[in-house]
């Protein structure tokens, strides 16, 4: 029964991505190639069976993946799986605390698997985000940052997480972190719904800080669902792109202004086996 379904999922994906590639041939399209994934986005079935849920991403036509997790398999194995498929991996994410504590670890990890940015999303706080914590928060990144860049040729990207849009003089506590970070040591990557979700306008941020992005999560939320700065929200309230509150083509075409490269689906909700192949084919049909 098992194998049924996962033959049906994998004919809707198919179908799903023809369908956007026939409608996208009478429009110039807007979004520019096939999107990646992350893998946060399969975790419940990567922490099951990772080989077979990579066939998965394949079959969904991935070629782009950012790692959030290993796994449970050494950086050896997981290279030689996503190999196997032509997957690469662009991206390898890791808690803060082994940012600061385990740096040439991760590194030789996210070298392993072939990785060019190594990604945090999360800063370690106590109730609202404070300027103390987006001080020590800008002192670690760009010795960490350093660090990687120098001894290993990693670029180190920050994932806002929504908290750190706390106000701050004219601005925010993330523009603090942006403008404070040294460029060449400290890029970002932009989540596009906890930007939304805190009040900000996804497309505004890449606008204003553009060159700083090397990467975007793709997401998107239900209408009417409240936003706040607590940096958390069920994942059940994210929906299929194009289907949500968030204006998706404004964030593309603001995106490929400014040359992003990785365009990662990350869908963290029950129904991912039915919503990425919608999304899939939201972007694809996306004219200019």
């Amino acid at each position: 029964m098992q194998n049924l379904k996962n033959t049906i999922y994998i004919v809707i994906i198919l179908c799903c991505i023809n369908l956007s590639k026939s409608h996208a041939q009478s429009n110039k399209p807007l979004f520019p190639g096939h999107p990646g994934v992350v893998s946060y986005t399969y975790r419940d079935y990567f922490a099951k069976d990772v080989a077979r849920t990579l066939d998965v991403v394949q079959a969904n036509g991935f070629t782009d993946i950012e790692f959030s997790s290993l796994f449970g398999e050494a950086a050896t194995e997981l290279r030689a799986m996503i190999d196997a498929r032509g997957i690469k991996c662009s991206s390898y994410g890791i808690g803060y605390d082994d940012l600061i504590n385990k740096t040439d670890s991760i590194a030789k990890n996210a070298l392993i698997l072939g990785a060019q940015y190594v990604r945090v999303a999360g800063i370690p706080h106590k109730g609202d985000f404070t300027l103390d914590e987006a001080k020590k928060t800008v002192e670690d990144f760009n010795r960490a940052g350093k660090y990687l860049k120098e001894k290993y040729g990693l670029i180190f990207i920050y994932h806002n997480h929504g908290f750190e849009f706390q106000p701050y003089q004219n601005g925010t506590l993330y523009d603090y972190i942006v403008q404070n970070t040294d460029p060449q040591y400290v890029s970002f990557e932009l989540d596009i719904l906890w930007a939304f979700f805190p009040g900000q306008n996804p497309a505004g941020l890449l606008e204003k800080y553009g060159d700083r992005y090397k990467a975007l999560h793709l997401k998107d939320i239900r209408k009417g669902i409240p936003g706040n700065l607590s940096g958390g929200t069920n994942p059940d309230n994210e929906t299929a792109l194009g289907s949500g509150a968030i204006d998706i083509p404004s964030v593309i075409k603001a995106a490929v202004k400014y040359h992003i490269q990785h365009y990662y689906i990350e869908d963290e909700s029950s129904r991912v086996l039915r919503q990425v192949p919608v999304s899939i084919a939201y972007l694809q049909s996306l004219g200019r």
